[in-house]
């Protein structure tokens, strides 16, 4: 029996802004009738800039002003 491999997963962070604060995932214009709770991710308080989402490995980076 052979498995069905996943698609690969997107490596790209999605770039937000300080507009997009408070960050969350899915973001507002993604269809959400087949994603998972909607979540809050601190992106302003990371050091980096740059967070995943722990439900769906979703990265996104916070672009400096």
């Amino acid at each position: 029996m052979t498995g069905v491999t996943p698609p690969p997963a997107d490596t790209n962070a999605r770039v937000v802004t300080a507009k997009d604060l408070p960050l969350s995932c899915p973001l507002p214009e993604d269809e959400v009738w087949n994603m998972h709770p909607r979540v809050y991710l601190p992106i302003d308080e990371e050091p980096s800039g740059e967070l995943t989402c722990p439900y769906c490995g979703a990265r996104y980076r916070l672009q400096q002003d």
